[in-house]
């Protein structure tokens, strides 16, 4: 008997089953590396608006007390800066008062 053209045999089955998934499977690892890039900007986003927010408040404070924030402590109660400490260490030290402080954010969980 003769197999009809149409007819599939088990090969060509498990191919057109196979390259599917793996198409489906490529296009998913590419969406998961690209929120990983994002997550990645996003994080540093954040940290860079942090450090603008407590240099603004220092400037702030300057100009308000006629010396810089003793603490990052006075910043956040009187200045209103929000530091999230489960992603943020924030280094601030004050040299003098009148001098402004150095001030660097570290990323937690880069």
């Amino acid at each position: 008997m003769k197999k009809s053209v149409y007819q599939r045999t088990g090969l060509s089955t498990l191919k057109s089953a196979v390259i599917p998934v793996l198409f489906t499977l490529a296009v998913l690892i590419l969406i998961m590396m690209s929120l990983n890039d994002t997550e990645r900007t996003s994080l540093h986003e954040r940290r860079r608006i942090l450090e603008d927010s407590l240099r603004r408040a220092a400037v702030t404070s300057f100009a308000v007390e006629g010396r810089y924030a003793p603490s990052v402590f006075h910043l956040e109660r009187y200045y209103g800066v929000f530091i999230d400490r489960t992603r943020h260490a924030v280094f601030y030290r004050v040299l003098m008062p009148n001098i402004m402080p150095e001030i660097i954010v570290y990323d937690l969980f880069e």
